[in-house]
């Protein structure tokens, strides 16, 4: 089962929860055991899990990216956003989560986040469940 969701961002770089959206497209499915998995065809956007109990760790994550990558420097791709793809390729396309009980298996602190790094855009995601 293959689901495109859509999705519009708002800033040129945010990290935004989608636990809850892959959840309710499991809960639709009516699969309670197997594997998802969430891809986002694009080049400047990625998918990561990370902390989202605490909205300071996603302003971290873009602070530590920017300083690993900052917007301005001497690339030489002719589209400005090659410190976006840097970040993508940093974090990847994809993450496969295990599903139990209907809903993913994460850790307590634990979410999903797709990662806009060259926005404000309409983006895809895709959401592959795969039945045990």
């Amino acid at each position: 089962m293959l689901i495109e969701i859509g999705l519009k961002t708002s800033k040129r770089e945010i990290l935004i929860d989608i636990t809850n959206l892959i959840n309710d497209e499991i809960k639709k499915s009516k699969i309670s055991s197997g594997i998802s998995l969430v891809y986002t065809p694009h080049t400047t956007s990625a998918i990561t899990i990370n902390e989202n109990a605490d909205p300071d760790v996603c302003t971290d994550i873009l602070k530590g990216l920017k300083d690993i990558s900052p917007v301005k420097s001497s690339y030489l791709h002719g589209e400005g956003n090659s410190d976006a793809h840097i970040k993508a390729s940093l974090f990847g396309m994809s993450q496969m989560i295990i599903i139990e009980e209907g809903r993913l298996k994460l850790g307590t602190w634990q979410g999903i986040y797709f990662c806009e790094f060259d926005g404000p855009r309409n983006r895809k995601i895709w959401l592959k469940i795969i039945k045990d």
